[in-house]
């Protein structure tokens, strides 16, 4: 009999476009080989061009679906993304907290087009009850600037954003660089630097910056290969790197889809195979 792959949870909302949400997370975890499973957190009515509508479920919902997963097949990681209201966070921290498998916490809040997918009274329950169960925290720079106040307009401030994420409890903290721009002519100016701490450890994750505009589902794509990767028994700093390298072929191979900004291309490494 063929051995089950390990298996992964996400727990996130859905997009209609199919390029981030749950549909961003299946994907990566079908090309990274582990079995993905999902929770529904909210209905979102999206394409290219932005979030026309968003639908929260409720609590009990949300509830009912983690534990029929977890109790019966069980995971190996779990990845949260889109949960928009202080009730959801506050409910999902606390089935997090009681399963024994790593959390990827992308705590996410404005989407590619710059609608809002988390209520401003949703963010305390974010600092205080989601990061303090994240196994990692993933972080952009406009997520850091709302929880932290930290602004990043450099490279040498990604240091004082980790610090200050990890404050709030999160083992460790991958401040993500993509939105920087870089200093004409310095020699980083064309890369994509992250910062992985867990405020002792540092690694700095550099990779290729590309001209794609085409990057819709960035975040949820690389925090579903972290999670991917822990679920095969990697560590933290392993599968940040390999996630890494992973969401890089990703956006270069990113495609146009509809009249906007386009998804990044999930199969990648399962095409170039």
């Amino acid at each position: 009999m063929t051995s089950s792959p390990p298996r992964v949870l996400t727990v996130a909302g859905s997009d209609s476009g199919g390029g981030a949400g749950i549909q961003a997370d299946l994907k990566t975890m079908l090309a990274l080989g582990v079995h993905g499973m999902s929770v529904v957190t909210a209905v979102t009515a999206q394409n290219s061009l932005g979030v026309r509508g968003a639908w929260e479920l409720p609590v009990e919902a949300v509830r009912a679906q983690y534990r029929s997963v977890v109790d019966d097949i069980g995971v190996q990681a779990v990845k949260t993304g889109m949960l928009s209201s202080a009730g959801l966070v506050d409910a999902v921290a606390e089935l997090l907290g009681g399963t024994d498998a790593p959390a990827v916490v992308d705590p996410v809040s404005v989407s590619k087009h710059g609608d809002p997918l988390l209520a401003a009274s949703a963010l305390d329950s974010v600092r205080t009850r989601l990061l303090p169960v994240a196994t990692v925290a993933t972080p952009n720079l406009d997520e850091v600037a709302q929880l932290t106040g930290v602004r990043v307009e450099s490279e040498a401030d990604l240091r004082e954003a980790a610090a200050a994420v990890l404050a709030f409890g999160p083992r460790w903290v991958l401040v993500k660089g993509g939105h920087l721009t870089g200093d004409a002519g310095r020699a980083d100016a064309g890369e994509a630097v992250d910062l992985l701490t867990d405020g002792f450890a540092e690694h700095w994750l550099r990779a290729p910056r590309h001209g794609n505009r085409h990057t819709h589902g960035t975040g949820c794509t690389l925090a579903s290969a972290i999670a991917s990767q822990l679920a095969k028994g990697r560590t933290v700093p392993e599968a940040v790197a390999a996630a890494k390298e992973y969401v890089t072929g990703a956006i270069a191979a990113g495609f146009a889809l509809g009249g906007g900004i386009g998804p990044v291309d999930h199969g990648w490494a399962l095409v170039r195979r």
